[in-house]
């Protein structure tokens, strides 16, 4: 009996250290739309709390399955939903590039999102989160309405949060 549960246990352990993932919160700074520069901080304010899961491979590449629900304070207030799967690269000392697809649900935009990471580790023994991190975001966005402009807003946008 014991010789069937060995098997098992390994790719558990293995699953470890192939999957993580994330929870936070981004904060659009910046962006530049149309002709315009927006503070979005004090025009324009919204939030979004991201969360993802990443598969980590042997490499220094992993893919990573983020969902960004989002609260916009602009008139008329709106939430959206992002999907953002996305490749990242751990270039050492704790950095990260990556870029990321993004698919606006319910929406007539996509768009890409270059990022640069940087975490620091929690050195708690037990601890669920093993990181925190602070991530500069640049969100490109090509947005179709089938009425009104055709604009490409680029957004600089801060994301912080708990890696596990």
């Amino acid at each position: 009996m014991l010789a069937l549960a060995l098997p098992a246990a390994v790719p558990l352990a293995r699953a470890q250290d192939t999957l993580g993932g994330h929870i936070g919160f981004v904060l659009p700074l910046v962006t530049r739309a149309g002709g315009q520069t927006i503070n979005d901080l004090a025009d324009d304010f919204s939030i979004g709390f991201p969360m993802g899961i990443t598969v980590k491979g042997q490499g220094r590449m992993a893919f990573d399955l983020e969902l960004v629900p989002a609260l916009h304070e602009a008139r008329p207030r709106d939430t959206t939903l992002t999907v953002h799967p996305g490749l990242v690269w751990d270039v050492g000392g704790h950095f990260g590039v990556g870029m990321r697809a993004a698919f606006d649900v319910n929406a007539a935009s996509w768009g890409f999102t270059p990022l640069v990471n940087h975490s620091w580790p929690i050195r708690r023994d037990k601890c669920f989160f093993k990181a925190y991190f602070i991530e500069a975001d640049l969100p490109v966005r090509f947005n179709r309405p089938v009425t009104g402009p055709k604009t490409n807003p680029v957004t600089f946008a801060l994301h912080f949060g708990l890696g596990f």
